[in-house]
């Protein structure tokens, strides 16, 4: 069972909100939490995360620039920002700087945590599926230009 669950990262510089997450989520998801960009860095580096929430206001690094930092070195995992505060600047920032697929307002809702977590995996598993369905088709397409060339000749 474990092996199926989605491999989710939390980032927040809060102590107790990685605590209270932890425990809301364990049994729908695997849980990793950090307690900075840092932290949250290693965590990806040891782990195949699939869903990263990150609060936004941090110490040394938002939840936005954190992404951004992240993009090249880790692109497959998709992106929840989480915030206290409406600043329809940080939505738009990360949107376009840090990839971010949804936006959740603090305190948030469970259900709506659980959804957005669910409804971001199946982007990821589409997005890799995609990826590999390329893939094949690439080295079909291959075998195919050999075929048609080869018939061309006898």
């Amino acid at each position: 069972m474990e092996g199926n669950k989605i491999n989710v990262l939390y980032i927040d510089d809060e102590v107790h909100n990685l605590t209270s997450f932890k425990a809301t989520f364990r049994r729908d998801f695997r849980v990793f939490t950090a307690e900075s960009a840092e932290e949250g860095v290693k965590v990806l580096n040891q782990e195949n995360i699939q869903v990263i929430l990150s609060d936004q206001r941090m110490p040394k690094m938002t939840g936005i620039e954190f992404f951004e930092s992240i993009k090249d070195s880790h692109p497959d995992p998709i992106r929840i920002l989480i915030t206290g505060y409406t600043d329809v600047n940080a939505v738009i920032d990360a949107i376009n700087r840090g990839q971010v697929y949804k936006y959740l307002a603090k305190p948030w809702n469970e259900d709506d945590v659980r959804n957005f977590v669910q409804k971001a995996h199946e982007v990821y598993k589409l997005r890799k599926d995609n990826i590999e369905l390329t893939q094949k088709l690439m080295e079909v397409n291959k075998k195919l230009e050999f075929l048609a060339r080869q018939n061309l000749l006898s």
